[in-house]
């Protein structure tokens, strides 16, 4: 036979064993066709480190196995099923039955048995198995603690200081709580290792307050009461703590002051001798065996077997691991497991049944039998995670629920007895709970455990059947042996895994992103995203904008937003404010200094120094400042006898800091490392001998201010100001906020012109989790968009077709294929926009605003996406099936990719793309998509709420209170249904998904605004209660009450502009009103809208609480409404004979969203008010009456300014009134199609017109 050699090191590659291995003649184990679940077990005869296994099939047959699990255990009693890094737990068999396959395990597992247990074989044959162990032995010391036993490590001296300290053992044991390590010092130094609620707890503390009530642990590991054995190394040195439990490191720093460990007298390992010390732990002893612990290289378990005088053992402790095996069963499925006993020698006084359970799961049944006298039925279930028992009999029912909960994964101890007229049931320690009875009871049949068979109907039907795992079933306080249940000779079951509790901790590591909180169930795990800014199964997509560009691009207005620079990245979300413009779109920071600083007595031996904190921190600064394309900050220098420069020597006297913190003494005006001023740029210096005019060291205020727009340096991190220490020196200075626009990545785009071409980029990052993002325009039928390939894994997006973009990768469980189809064709040459989401448990792809087309991962499948290639984009490796278009934004991971900058490089490529709608001039706004023409652009406003030729007209109605508008849907349908595409995979299914988004202006309280209904009784309400706060309903479930929200107490029905945004994506409920209130929302029920009926405006008919403000009506205006692709107001405004919608009672045109606008400018008016005044009150400062007069006159100025514009507003205001009176066909003519003319530019310079598209 040939063996390849295989292991992490040479001394542990030879065949440890080999079964049926020969290559000539007969050979190989294959079972009985009768054998129920059968398996091959290998004695090692002493324990082995494993490292790898082989396997063949049955020589010169059909038999082979070509999947199989692996267990292994150090007594052939309890078993442990070996897992791969990523929970995998299947292992790759033959394809026939001569190859050898070789499986090296990614972590070796010390043991005497393994036992190989077939999965899939080969269906033309039967099981046929040859098997090879590869591995070595190794030097085992080992101690047995029985919980009130320890030894004591003693030092030569009093005490012990150590800066550097390792520890490593490994142990095992039955019991989720117990001391493995203490030790502590006179000085409050201590650390103590412990085993709680079946994790392993480190608490170390370095010089910190002595005897802190609080001590917070650092928690690794879980389920480690589990009887296996689990190494642990800890390494410290001084302040670095890494602490590994068997694969799982966590790494921390210490608390306290000290940089070493001072510890007094001695180490204890197994308990703490002496409980009542000040300051320990009064903690449970560790109860089974440690092997191999080592203390900074010593060997503590081989001094006390020794019996060296330094090692003092207190309580039995023996040298041989002799801790009992308890077998244990898993109930493997929550709709068919089930184990059936025997009653076993039934007393006439009643029964007793007591077990212990292990689960995660919140629901299941965990014991039913009949009673006798007849009918009468005991079951003991697990409901909402509480343990409940429950007597039926005829007429009445009793129940009673215990106290705890009991699906953490820990083992619970159940105790039911039903003895002299009640049942008593008994959990873990706590008090009984008790069900009196009117007659003494009796078991009659079998007791059935976890579930029911078919055959058992009065047993169906009452709750899922349990999964977890049990042992220590006592009946009538007989041990049941679950090894004669499985040979068949005890009882009956149905999936179940004998030997072995099979339980997994899917958090463990936690695969939630951004800090949320992970939960689990047997077979899955979910995560909490709340508070997170995230969302998405694993919360790995930011809920926000990753740019103010970004926000504008989807129709919002100046105001603070929460942006998320690197997207999906680690950073997180900060607040800005998005200033937006009509030429530019300014992202605002500010700083904790925001009024002008008064300096004096500062010099350079004692300078002024101001550190200025953002509203980011430093990495969000860099990628915000990255990010876009120009950034400035403005300084403001006011000064009196207070110098920049030495006159001497040319040396700074004040400077600032950049944001890596680095000395710049350049103020605006000029690149780094020219110490002037503005200016000396600008030649107006007021003394031209000098570079600033600060420096003429005047008795007189100057000033010199500039604009710093060097990206690399910018924040301003710190100011030091030192010479205003002379008579009559004094300085005012005056830092601004960071200010940037621009989003490089928005508009980076490359043109690939050869089917052979490509750009490549580094191996994607993407082992977990990943999301890739891009537009792309293209007249070609198809083309690779993306791919990055390893030794068997992939991952790739493509257009596949004309209508169809695909997203395939593989990460070890075979292809999954994601297609989204669309009712039109892409290759259109117009921008579409593509999103690719792969994480642990799901993937998604979306095209434009299709809906989101899901694949689940497998429960139990490999997790990790292993690339070794570079990242090919607009082709592949091949060469072949390369994109032909243009291809912009490309995103992974919030990282964006400067696809210009590696075209210019590469032949077949291009940088940027050719064509009008290819640019950041907003030709079309509020979602209004820019479509290419021959000669010129048109914006199709079709998705957007707004009208015009480019997307920015408001499109606003009058109502008083009997007015509403119906927009009825052309067939039943669910809101994410996209029945075009179901063919693409049986295994997807749709996220329940809405947004809303309407302007209003009412004096009305309370008023309904809006109301979406479905056929299935569900609803969304949007209504003004009497107070006039904003209440939104969501009835999803119609046997339950709905959720109501209240964002905001105040009052909105005060004749002001208000808009209301309403984003759901399954539970999650996320609303801003106008631009400063933004909360967030869990709903009870992700349910979608089935089967939607209609949308209504104003005045609708309820039969619910909202009847209170539907009965009212509205009155008022209302303005660009919006309900996913819906725009119910424009479609009324355009199409007033369609079916589609229904219009009762009198409904005006008016135009209250330039209401908006007055208020924006009277905003802007007041904000030059004041800083007038501020001018003003400096200028009064210096006392220069010249420059007050001319502020004054400025002031004049504007407000003159202010006021023709505002007269301007009016009368356009008026106007727009008069000639909108009511809806007439010829108006919906003339102002809803032209939006659909073409414009005809004829500028040659195409790369200056450019567009927004979402």
């Amino acid at each position: 036979n040939n063996n390849p050699k295989t292991g992490t090191e040479s001394a542990c590659v030879s065949p440890s064993a080999c079964i049926f291995c020969s290559s000539s003649g007969a050979g190989g184990w294959s079972p009985m066709v009768t054998d129920q679940e059968p398996w091959l077990q290998v004695d090692l005869r002493e324990q082995m480190e494993v490292t790898a296994v082989a396997t063949q099939g049955r020589y010169d047959s059909w038999d082979w196995v070509s999947s199989y699990l692996l267990l292994y255990s150090d007594t052939g009693r309890a078993w442990k099923q070996y897992r791969h890094e990523d929970g995998v737990g299947r292992f790759v068999g033959n394809g026939n039955s001569e190859t050898i396959v070789q499986n090296k395990l990614s972590h070796p597992v010390r043991t005497r048995f393994l036992r190989f247990v077939p999965l899939d074989w080969n269906p033309s044959g039967w099981m046929g198995l040859r098997v090879e162990v590869y591995g070595c032995s190794y030097k085992s010391y080992v101690a047995d603690f029985d919980g009130r036993s320890s030894l004591l490590y003693r030092f030569n001296q009093k005490s012990m200081s150590t800066v550097k300290d390792v520890i490593s053992l490994r142990f095992k044991s039955h019991q989720a709580e117990g001391v493995l390590l203490h030790g502590e010092g006179q000085r409050g130094d201590y650390i103590t290792l412990e085993l709680h609620r079946g994790r392993l707890d480190l608490y170390l503390n370095l010089g910190e307050a002595r005897f802190s009530s609080h001590r917070v642990p650092v928690t690794v590991g879980s389920l480690l009461d589990d009887q296996h054995w689990h190494s642990v190394h800890i390494e410290r040195f001084n302040k670095q703590v890494n602490l590994t439990v068997d694969s799982y490191t966590q790494r921390f720093q210490t608390k306290g002051e000290g940089h070493s460990l001072e510890v007094d007298y001695e180490l204890s390992f197994g308990g703490i001798p002496l409980p009542g010390k000040p300051g320990t732990f009064l903690r449970k002893n560790f109860n089974g065996c440690m092997e191999n612990l080592y203390y900074n290289g010593i060997n503590v378990i081989d001094l006390a077997k020794r019996r060296k005088p330094q090692i003092h053992s207190v309580g039995n402790v023996t040298f041989s691991c002799s801790q009992p095996q308890l077998v244990a069963c898993t109930f493997v499925s929550s709709s068919s497991s089930f184990l059936s006993l025997p009653s076993a020698s039934p007393g006439a006084g009643g029964f007793s049944i007591r077990f212990q359970f292990r689960t995660w799961n919140p629901e299941g049944l965990l014991l039913s039998v009949q009673l006798n006298p007849d009918p009468q039925k005991l079951r003991l279930q697990i409901s909402n995670s509480w343990l409940r028992l429950t007597l039926h009999s005829s007429g009445r029912q009793k129940s009673e629920v215990s106290a705890g909960e009991v699906s953490d994964g820990l083992w619970h101890s159940v105790s039911l007895d039903a003895r002299n007229l009640q049942i008593t049931l008994t959990v873990d320690n706590e008090p009984s709970s008790t069900i009196e009875l009117w007659e003494q009871v009796q078991s009659r049949g079998s007791f059935y455990f976890g579930g029911c068979p078919a055959t058992a109907p009065d047993c169906q039907g009452f709750a899922p059947a349990f999964q977890g795992c049990m042992q220590l079933i006592f009946i009538n306080s007989q041990l049941m042996n679950l090894s004669h249940v499985q040979q068949g000779l005890l009882g009956n079951y149905n999936e179940l895994q004998f030997d072995t509790c099979n339980i997994k901790d899917r958090c463990l590591p936690n695969l939630c992103e951004h800090g949320a909180r992970c939960s689990q169930m047997w077979s899955s795990f979910s995560c909490d995203c709340s508070g997170t800014g995230y969302a998405g199964a694993t919360c790995h997509n930011s809920i926000y904008e990753s740019s103010c560009e970004a926000y504008k691009l989807s129709g919002s207005s100046s105001g603070f937003y929460f942006i998320d620079p690197d997207g999906s990245g680690p950073l997180g979300p900060t607040q800005v404010y998005c200033n937006m413009t009509e030429k530019k779109v300014w992202t605002v920071l500010s700083h904790n200094s925001t009024a002008p600083v008064t300096v004096q007595t500062s010099s350079l031996q004692k300078p002024h120094v101001m550190i200025f904190n953002y509203s980011a921190s430093a990495e969000q600064l860099r990628a915000i400042v990255s990010g876009s394309e120009q950034c400035q900050q403005e300084v403001v220098y006011n000064c009196r006898k207070s110098r920049l420069f030495n006159t001497k020597d040319g040396s700074p006297l004040s400077w600032w800091l950049d944001r890596e913190g680095e000395k710049r003494s350049y103020w605006g005006g000029f690149l780094p490392g020219v110490q002037q001023c503005s200016c000396s740029l600008e030649e107006n210096c007021i003394d031209m001998n000098y570079f600033c005019n600060c420096d003429a060291d005047t008795d007189t205020w100057a000033n010199d201010t500039g604009v710093l727009s060097y990206k690399d340096h910018l924040p301003v991190s710190q100011i030091v100001i030192g010479d205003t220490d002379r008579m009559g020196s004094q300085a005012v200075y005056h830092i601004g906020p960071l200010r940037c626009y621009g989003d490089r990545s928005i508009w980076n785009a490359a043109s690939f012109y050869q089917e052979s071409s490509y750009l490549y980029f580094p191996t994607l990052q993407a082992e977990l989790a990943s999301d890739i993002s891009f537009y792309f325009k293209t007249s070609a039928p198809s083309g690779v968009f993306l791919e990055n390939q390893g030794l068997k894994d992939f991952i790739r997006v493509e257009l596949s077709s004309p209508s169809v973009v695909t997203f395939s990768f593989d990460v070890g469980n075979g292809p999954a294929v994601l297609s989204v189809k669309s009712h039109v064709p892409l290759n259109d040459r117009q921008w579409h926009y593509v999103r690719a989401e792969r994480n642990a448990k799901e993937a998604s792809v979306q095209v434009d605003q299709l809906p989101l087309r899901f694949l689940e991962a497998p429960a139990d499948g490999h997790l990790r996406l292993r690339l070794s290639s570079q990242l090919f984009v607009g082709g592949t490796a091949s060469q072949q099936r390369g994109f032909l278009g243009c291809i912009r934004s490309l995103t992974v991971n919030g990282v964006s990719f400067d696809l210009e900058e590696r075209a210019k490089m590469t032949p077949g490529v291009s940088a940027g793309c050719p064509g009008y709608c290819t640019g950041s001039s907003s030709l079309c706004h509020n979602r209004g998509r820019c479509v290419e023409k021959s000669n010129g652009y048109i914006c199709d406003c079709s998705q957007s709420a707004y009208g015009g030729t480019t997307c920015n007209q408001e499109v606003s109605v009058s109502f008083d209170r009997e007015s509403s508008v119906t927009y009825t849907f052309q067939e039943p349908f669910s809101v994410m249904q996209n029945r075009s595409s179901q063919a693409s995979t049986s295994s997807t299914d749709s996220r329940a998904r809405e947004d809303v988004a309407l302007s209003f202006v009412t004096s009305q309280r309370p008023a309904m605004l809006l109301t979406v209904s479905t056929f299935s009784q569900q609803y969304i309400a949007v209504i003004l209660a009497t107070n006039g706060s904003v209440q939104i309903w969501y009835h999803l479930q119609t046997d339950k009450k709905p959720d109501v929200f209240t964002p905001t107490p105040s009052n909105l029905a005060d004749g002001r502009l208000h808009r209301i945004r309403i984003h759901r994506v399954g539970k999650n409920l996320y609303v801003q009103i106008n631009q400063d209130i933004h909360r967030k929302y869990t709903l009870s029920s992700d349910a979608e809208l089935i089967l939607i009926r209609s949308l209504t405006l104003g005045m609708e008919h309820f039969d619910e609480e909202v009847i209170q403000g539907a009965s009212k009506g509205f009155i008022g205006c209302l303005s660009s409404v919006q309900f996913n692709h819906v725009a119910p107001l424009k479609v009324a405004l355009t199409n007033r004979g369609s079916s589609l919608v229904t219009i009762r009672g009198p409904l005006v045109q008016s135009n209250c969203g330039a209401l908006a606008e007055s208020h924006t400018l009277q905003g802007k008016t007041s904000t030059s008010m004041t800083l007038m005044i501020y001018l003003f009150r400096l200028t009064n400062t210096r006392k220069d009456l010249a420059v007050i007069a001319g502020l004054c006159c400025a002031l004049v100025f504007i407000t003159v300014c202010a006021l023709a514009v505002v007269i301007r507003l009016v009368y356009q205001q008026r106007r727009a009134q008069r000639s909108s009176g009511s809806i007439k066909e010829e108006h919906r003519h003339s102002m809803y199609t032209d939006y659909r003319t073409e414009l005809h530019l004829h500028n040659p310079v195409r790369d200056s017109v450019k567009e927004y598209y979402i």
